[in-house]
């Protein structure tokens, strides 16, 4: 299975899948799940579109990191060696290599091709010479990571069927006075207004109700699937880690949007589109198809009233001083 980060709001739940939601964290990883786990995503193709979406999240995911910093910081923590799990095309990857500029990041995926892109980027961003990657698949592949300061992790851990075992693992992998950081809890990404003039109002809570549907799926198709209260504080405590912590982020792109998030919007309403067809009723249907019209003056390319909000909640825990 492919792990990725998530940068993207859409909904609560990021590998949102699709890599394809900002939410405050994270590589922008949409949230349509079919009905199966996320293998059935073609990554590689997704790339320079994952890419793209996750630097629509810059400010806030280089807040996430100087928030990080001052965690590490008042722990006493010198950070050496920083692992990004799920890291999809690198961009919090190299964003946590400018923020830590005394350590190596490794960039941690299922995916080669997202692992190039990663490569890539850091090339072009001048962090060719500290910012490494490692091909894994998870969990199978935690033990070979090594240790680490700091492990950040965003919309992956809910791609593997135990989460607490996920999240034992990787606090085992922290040096004492680690800190692992992930991202998998935030509000529903909200871009458009409850009545859009066109089909019945409240679209948007009713794709939430279509996603949270699939992402259950998604969830009981995972090999050794389990279920368990998404308590992440109470998770990471019973990881070993303490204390622990969170805070929320926020994306705010006020109307009128600028063009990568107009086209972020595109692509996610079209992966929508393509996944929810059956889920949803027909007038639900015609409205997408609508939105998603490059062509329209009413699609989600030219209306004058989209924008782009999202909270995204990073839980922290740190592992305790020997």
């Amino acid at each position: 299975m492919s792990t990725h980060s998530a940068s993207g709001p859409t909904h609560r739940h990021g590998h949102g899948a699709g890599h394809t939601a900002p939410h405050g964290q994270g590589q922008a990883h949409g949230h349509g799940h079919g009905h199966g786990h996320g293998s059935d995503i073609d990554w590689a193709a997704m790339a320079t579109q994952l890419e793209t979406n996750g630097e629509i999240q810059l400010p806030v995911l280089r807040g996430t990191a100087a928030r990080l910093g001052e965690l590490l910081a008042g722990a006493g923590t010198r950070v050496r060696r920083v692992l990004d799990v799920g890291s999809g095309p690198g961009v919090m990857t190299c964003v946590l290599a400018e923020a830590f500029p005394e350590a190596e990041v490794v960039a941690v995926d299922a995916t080669p091709a997202l692992l190039d892109h990663t490569l890539a980027r850091a090339e072009r961003l001048g962090l060719d010479g500290r910012v490494t990657v490692r091909h894994a698949e998870l969990p199978e592949g935690l033990d070979g990571l090594g240790a680490a300061d700091l492990i950040w992790s965003s919309k992956a851990v809910h791609h593997l069927g135990d989460q607490q075992a996920a999240l034992d693992g990787l606090a085992a992998l922290l040096r004492p006075g680690g800190v692992l950081a992930v991202a998998e809890a935030g509000l529903p990404m909200r871009f458009l207004p409850r009545d859009i003039g066109l089909g019945a109002p409240g679209l948007q809570a009713r794709l939430d109700a279509a996603l949270e549907y699939w992402f259950d799926v998604m969830r009981a198709e995972l090999p050794g699937s389990a279920s368990l209260i998404e308590d992440w504080p109470a998770m990471l405590g019973r990881a070993g880690l303490g204390p622990v912590g969170a805070f929320t982020t926020l994306l705010d792109l006020p109307a009128p949007l600028g063009e990568p998030a107009r086209a972020f919007l595109q692509d996610h309403l079209s992966r929508l589109r393509e996944k929810m067809t059956d889920s949803l009723d027909a007038e639900d249907g015609k409205t997408l198809a609508v939105l998603t019209d490059p062509g329209s003056e009413a699609g989600i390319l030219r209306r004058p009233d989209a924008f782009l909000l999202s909270a995204g909640t990073v839980f922290t825990g740190v592992r305790p001083a020997r």
